[in-house]
């Protein structure tokens, strides 16, 4: 339980950045305003926080040792009945719900009322009008083949029994891929949660990652929505597979030491209103803002009203649900920047602090993600939680206790954009090494980052991989072995450059999405109707990546020894970067984390001899090559040697000496102090 219930006397976020001084009043109002919705949540912390988000237990539908209990908040309602398979669909006296207090209605059935598999909906009057609706709290919806109307049903199985009851992610440090279910396959079809167990995760394992981060969980009615347009919250997407299945992924991931966090949609929800929440009893703002803070402007969907206790009860318990009923390790919170500000973030420049702090920011919404932070690491203290939040705002991963909001991380979103940018607008010799080094390292201090090259954002149609820029159309001539074209050739070179750079200089995680390790040569489009509702780019072509007489599979052996190489390396994640040397007109960097020295040729024409830099004195080994023939390289230099540094008097008494090496061009290696 939460014991901080006022804020300390001068904010420790802004004592380890001063720079924030002047906005420390801000900063100190936005976390009282959190301790002050904390102390009323919780009885000034006379129960704690996850008490209060025990509302899936409550709300919904429950099997009990008496038969059947429902309860729904509907503040609006006139009269609530249940229709379904089990009364043809009719209102009848028996199955209507009695009103309780505070708007929550409540029915009790016999056991011989509904059976397990039932479909079952919500018929709900109000003043008026009259419609059918999907529980709010409802744990299974699914969707009729014929019809594709969505109903609710009930669902009671024999309790799932776990195989591994408690688990510890693996965060040092922490490698995630990003993953979706339906698109994981072969197949021009809809994968399963059973089809990943068995023929993904072994992949994902194989190649060293310790946590998939799974999109499109809670139920959506449009496919191609990604899963960002959520109806069901706490109903895991029957598109898949049954809840149970979903629970046996995620008992197989942690049996092989795998975290499992979820993608996390409380910024917006779809705006249906018979799937979703859009008009749950009449009242269309029963979750959501008033006016014109109701619709997303960007995103054609509904924003929640952050200030209402009874959405915050809602969306915390959702929190809790997954973490509880589906042992997920965490989240990956969708939208931040949307939540944060009353403009959602559109047209703003955030080009300084002052920008965090002149007034448009919601404090609701702030409180909110305050609270959800402090919630999930109450309910297991292990838990991830990741902000993807574009602004920059201070304080977004820094702790509750210092005046933050609590994540444990952030998403570098920076660092993808800043590759795209490189790719797209400069020549191959303009691209300089200390641009690319305070790129991939300029964040926050006090803040955890998640970085990443790309992720499933730049793989949607309209955009472009990291692998189709650089290769584009030659992908579908020229990737066959032997028939590789300097497009090609150049494009495998950078790929695996530009993936080390990322990833080798994290300061708390690095994130790849499903395909992008191995090239994937195609955009991702769902099934709509422009595309005659094709599932042949909603796929993934594990076929290609297997053909050992295709290229594909020397950028995915690469990832996988990179992988392996950062997962492995004992306390690599509290090993600081330190650089080296870099030189613009060489195009040459080198900066080393621990024992570990990476050095990085950037240049397309120009291999360097005996090229010089001051490490540690001793020698070093070679652990990992862009340039080896096993990664589609050239094996120009010979591994095996053991590099030896030559001692400088001027170094002695740092215990700094000159180690030489051939540098081949637009190539990397990673050096290992024996």
């Amino acid at each position: 339980m939460t014991k901080k219930t006022s804020h300390p006397e001068t904010i420790g976020l802004v004592k380890d950045d001063p720079w924030l001084q002047p906005f420390e009043p801000a900063i100190s109002g936005r976390h009282q305003h959190a301790i002050d919705k904390l102390n009323e949540l919780t009885r000034n912390c006379r129960q704690p926080l996850t008490d209060f988000a025990d509302g899936y237990l409550y709300f919904g539908l429950h099997h009990t040792d008496s038969g059947w209990v429902l309860r729904e908040w509907a503040p609006n309602a006139t009269a609530i009945y249940i229709v379904g398979d089990f009364n043809s669909w009719s209102e009848m006296p028996q199955y209507g719900l009695k009103a309780k207090n505070d708007g929550v209605w409540e029915i009790k059935l016999p056991e011989r009322a509904m059976k397990h598999g039932d479909l079952f909906k919500l018929r709900i009057h109000w003043n008026g009008g009259e419609g059918e609706r999907i529980p709010a709290w409802a744990n299974r919806v699914v969707q009729d083949d014929n019809t594709k109307i969505f109903s609710a049903q009930v669902w009671a199985p024999t309790p799932y029994k776990w195989k591994v009851k408690k688990f510890r992610p693996n965060t040092s440090p922490l490698l995630i891929y990003e993953c979706h279910i339906g698109m994981a396959q072969d197949a021009e079809k809809v994968g399963t949660y059973t089809e990943f167990k068995d023929n993904i995760l072994p992949r994902i394992i194989a190649d060293g990652y310790n946590c998939i981060q799974i999109m499109a969980i809670a139920e959506h009615p449009y496919y191609g929505s990604f899963g960002y347009h959520v109806s069901n919250f706490f109903a895991p997407s029957s598109r898949f597979g049954t809840p149970e299945e979903l629970k046996e992924l995620i008992d197989e991931a942690h049996k092989a030491g795998v975290a499992v966090i979820m993608d996390i949609v409380h910024s917006h929800a779809v705006k249906n209103e018979m799937e979703g929440l859009g008009n749950f009893a009449g009242d269309p703002c029963q979750y959501f803002m008033q006016g014109d803070r109701r619709e997303h402007p960007a995103w054609d969907s509904l924003c929640f009203d952050y200030g209402k206790n009874e959405v915050i009860h809602y969306l915390l318990s959702n929190c809790k649900y997954w973490l509880e009923e589906f042992h997920f390790d965490g989240y990956r919170f969708d939208g931040v920047t949307s939540m944060l500000y009353y403009s959602h973030g559109l047209g703003e420049a955030f080009g300084g602090y002052a920008d965090y702090y002149n007034g448009h920011e919601d404090d609701n919404a702030i409180a909110y993600l305050t609270l959800a932070n402090l919630l999930i690491h109450e309910v297991n203290p292990h838990a991830i939680t990741i902000a993807e939040e574009v602004s920059g705002m201070p304080g977004l991963a820094a702790p509750f206790d210092k005046g933050g909001y609590g994540f444990d991380y952030r998403m570098a979103m920076n660092i993808p954009d800043y590759w795209i940018k490189t790719i797209k607008e400069l020549k191959d010799e303009d691209w300089k090494p200390s641009s690319m080094f305070w790129e991939t390292t300029n964040r926050r201090a006090d803040e955890k980052t998640i970085s990443y090259a790309e992720s499933h954002d730049q793989a949607l149609v309209g955009d472009k991989t990291i692998i189709f820029r650089l290769i584009d159309a030659d992908m579908y001539w020229h990737f066959r072995k032997g028939d590789e074209n300097f497009t090609v050739n150049r494009g495998i070179a950078l790929h695996k450059m530009i993936r080390l750079l990322t990833a080798s200089t994290i300061n708390g995680g690095y994130l790849n999405f499903m395909g992008n390790e191995y090239g994937h040569p195609e955009w991702i489009d769902f099934p709509r109707e422009g595309n005659g509702w094709s599932h042949k780019y909603a796929r993934r072509q594990w076929n290609l990546v297997d053909n050992h007489e295709l290229c594909y599979h020397y950028l995915g052996d690469f990832d996988s020894a990179m992988i392996h190489l950062i997962g492995g390396t004992r306390g690599f994640q509290r090993t600081k970067v330190q650089e080296v040397w870099h030189n613009d007109g060489d195009q040459v960097l080198a900066y080393t984390r621990g024992d570990l020295l990476f050095v990085f040729n950037f240049s397309p024409d120009r291999s360097y001899t005996d090229y010089g830099f001051l490490v540690k004195e001793g020698s070093y080994r070679v652990v990992l090559n862009t340039d080896s023939s096993s990664f589609g390289g050239n094996d120009l230099d010979d591994i095996s040697i053991e590099h030896f540094t030559t001692s400088d008097q001027l170094y002695r008494r740092q215990h700094k000496g000159w180690l030489q090496l051939y540098l081949p061009a637009r190539t990397a290696v990673v050096l290992k102090k024996q």
